[in-house]
Order: structure tokens, then sequence, then C-alpha cells
């Protein structure tokens, strides 16, 4: 056995205190440094019957061996078992079949075992933190924390969160945030990556979860439930909207969320450092939602203009002196709003509008004349075409050898004229008929008559 003392136990106490990595697990871990120091200079790859066993009383540690205790021990199997008689001497009262522990620590094998040790019990610490930082960091993952500003490096801030440091990458810092040393922040845990060594934590200051974890920390409304914050739009360090709800109808969302003389609302600007929060009230109605979302400007109406699956579009007019008051700096507000309703929204001002309308009716009135001048084009095609089959129909020669008569449209006073000498027609020949058969059938009678008077 080697005598280490109760200097390792003191030191497995104040890590446990320090780092909170359990006392059980540092003396585990030089049990194994002991069992690999004597591997490695037994020069033995293999054996599962070799553990290091320590004693906190004495303070003594030593490496035993594990064999079975058989009538006659086999050749191939001396690191295994060992004879009754040689176990008796070891045991007077065991018997065939039992176990007996032997001690096998090397003489001079304190200085091998130290080295051995000390690696070994330095990557189990490290492992020993890299797991309970991970399971940690694993239950805060999208909570709010707070920790200490500890550096910046390569434009990220390093952030103290606790048994580690946390990065805080450039995109998800404020823009124009001055981060000084030692200053203490809020930060919304993004996320936590595995690595060789401790955990990677992502931190963000810029996150709209943020702001829905401070409004649960001051309103005591959000917290039990009465009030629900139904959505958040931000740019941080400029602009929020957030949309609420209440399901008493007895409470105010807006007013609980603003507090008594706006004192709960104040105290989260000022932790956003001043960054303007826009309060709206959450409604079914997408026109109601919309109007709210754009708040503070002033809404003559609200056309849908699309709401399905696919896209959700809504038209937005507003006065002429309150068309930059919508859209806000750079289009911030109308950003906002669509980011927080889920809507895409055109707006346009009263004047706009009528133009769009006076444009409109004026393309109708184009459409209509083109039409107009497409119909005048077909009928002149009508023409041309009744002119040529017109022109065929003459050139067609009857059976008795003659033209065909020339066709011509008649009006009515002709086609009655026409019919009134067709009448009068027919009704000549018959008179001239009866005129001449009497002088005929006379002329014959004398023709006849004048022989017989021969």
């Amino acid at each position: 056995m080697i005598k280490i003392g109760t200097a390792l136990f003191e030191a497995c106490e104040q890590l446990e205190r320090e780092r909170g990595i359990s006392k059980d697990i540092l003396i585990s871990s030089l049990c194994d440094a002991m069992v690999a120091a004597y591997k490695k200079h037994m020069h033995i790859k293999e054996a599962t019957n070799i553990e290091a066993i320590l004693d906190e009383q004495s303070g003594e540690i030593g490496v035993f061996m594990t064999k079975l205790v058989v009538n006659e021990v086999e050749e191939e199997k001396e690191t295994e078992q060992i004879s009754l008689t040689d176990a008796k001497e070891i045991d007077e009262d065991v018997d065939v079949d039992d176990e007996v522990k032997i001690e096998v620590t090397p003489d001079q094998f304190g200085r091998i075992a130290a080295q051995s040790a000390k690696q070994v019990i330095t990557q189990r610490i490290r492992e020993a933190e890299r797991n309970l930082v991970l399971a940690e960091f694993m239950d805060k993952k999208g909570t709010l924390t707070t920790g200490i500003i500890q550096r910046v490096e390569n434009r990220n801030v390093i952030v103290n969160i606790g048994k580690t440091d946390a990065i805080m990458p450039q995109k998800e810092q404020i823009p124009g945030e001055y981060y000084k040393s030692g200053n203490r922040i809020r930060v919304f845990v993004l996320n936590v990556k595995e690595t060789t060594r401790l955990p990677q934590v992502i931190v963000s200051h810029a996150h709209a979860e943020i702001v829905r974890e401070l409004f649960e920390l001051e309103v005591p409304e959000i917290e039990d439930g009465i009030v629900e914050i139904k959505s958040i739009s931000r740019e941080a360090g400029f602009r929020t909207k957030i949309a609420v709800f209440s399901n008493d109808p007895e409470v105010d969302s807006v007013g609980a969320c603003i507090g008594p003389r706006g004192s709960r609302i104040q105290t989260i600007v000022g932790e956003l450092k001043n960054e303007k929060i826009d309060i709206v009230r959450w409604s079914e109605d997408p026109v109601e939602y919309i109007v709210n979302a754009l708040s503070p400007a002033r809404i003559v109406s609200v056309d849908v203009l699309a709401d399905d699956d696919y896209s959700r579009e809504a038209l937005v007019v507003v006065p002429d002196d309150q068309l930059s008051l919508a859209i806000g700096r750079e289009g911030q507000n109308v950003r906002l709003a669509h980011k927080l309703t889920g809507w895409k929204i055109d707006i346009k001002n009263v004047t706009q509008m009528q133009n769009a309308e006076i444009q409109q009716q004026q393309q109708q009135a184009y459409e209509a004349a083109e039409a107009a001048e497409n119909v005048d084009e077909e009928i002149e095609v009508v023409d041309e075409l009744a002119l040529e089959i017109e022109e065929e129909l003459s050139e067609v020669v009857f059976d008795a050898g003659e033209e065909a008569p020339e066709l011509t449209i008649a009006t009515e006073e002709e086609i009655e004229a026409v019919e009134a000498e067709e009448i009068e027609e027919e009704a000549k020949p018959k008179t001239k008929a009866k005129a001449k058969v009497a002088p005929k059938a006379k002329t014959e009678s004398k023709t006849k008559a004048k022989p017989k008077s021969k």
C-alpha cells in the first residue's frame, strides 16, 4: 500500500466546493489512474481483475488483483486463479470458488503512480466540469440569465455566466452599445455547443425573448397567465412592438403592462437602454390587429387583398400627413408591424389612392377605345369578305349559259316596287293571249272555205 495522507481528501473537498465536482469522482479517478499505471508498469494490456482500493481512514492506496480459489490452477489462467493452499495463507476462511484479493502494488511505484494519476485526474476533472456545464446550461437554453462582462475579443463579448464564459457574437449585440468590462448584463442563452473542452455557450443581448422575460418579471399578470404575450417583434436598440391579450375581460392588457404611472414599462425601458416599446392589443380580427400594430399612426381603411395558406396581404390607407409616421424611419414601423402580425402590409395615402383610381379609370377608357377600334377593324374585314364573295358569285354561269344576275342589297321600297311590277306582268300576258286566238280561228275558217266554193 502507498501512503498518501489526508492532503488528497482535503483537495477533493476543496474542488467539490469551488467547482461542484463530486469527491467520489476524484477518488475514482485516482483509483483508475493507479490501475492504468500498474498495467503500464507490468506491460499488461488487458486485465479485468485488477483494481485500486483507497482506504480513507488510513490514507493508503494499493493495487489488488482478484483471483478465483480452485483446487488446481490451470497454466493458462495463473493470473485469474489461485490454489486453495495459497489462498488459505491469505485468508483461512476461504473455500473453493471464493474470490480473494491479492495486493500486487509494486515497490518504488509511488513516482510512476503519481505521474499517471496527475494526467488521469486532470482529464477526469475536465470531463466532469464539461458534463456539469453541459447539464446546467442545457437546462438554461432559451432562458434569461445574468452575467458579468469579462472582455471583448475580435468583436465578440466574453460574458461570465457562472461556471463558464459565454460568447456574445457581434450580430447578437445591440448596435451602438458599449460593453465595459466588469458591468453586469442580462443575456439570453441561445445555444450550447459541445466541444472537446468546455461546452461553448452562445448568448444574445438583442434577442426578442429578452423583452418577453423582462415583461414576465415585471408584470405579475403575465406570470399568472391573466395577460398573454401573443407576439413580439424587435429591432434591438431602436424599437420593439409587443402584442398582448387579456384572458380576463376586467383586466386591461395594455394598462397592466404599463403599470401605475408607467412604473413597470419604465423599468423595462431602462433595462433595455431606453429602447422604445409599443404595446398593442392583439385581436382575432386581422383588420383591427393591423390597425393596432401600426400605431401611433391613424388609419383610414384596411383592405384585405389575400388571406390564405400562401399569402396574407393587406392594403392600408392613411391620411396624407400620417404616411411618414405609418411607414416609420427607414420603414421601421411598417417592418415591425409586418413581423408582429405576419401580414404583408402595403401603405398608401389618400392622394395616392385617388391618383390610382384616376389612372385605373383612364386605363379602362383606353382599353374600351382599343376594343372599339378592334370592332371597326373586324367590320371592315367582314365587308371585304362580303365583296369577295359577291365577286365570286357574279362569275358563276347558269346551265342556260346566262350570267348570274348581279347581287345587290335592296331596300324595302325597292322590294315592294319589284313585287308590284311582277304582279302587273303576270296579269298582262293573259289578256293578249285571248285577243290573238279569235282572229286566228277566223282566218283558218276562211282559208278552208274558199276551195269549197270553187
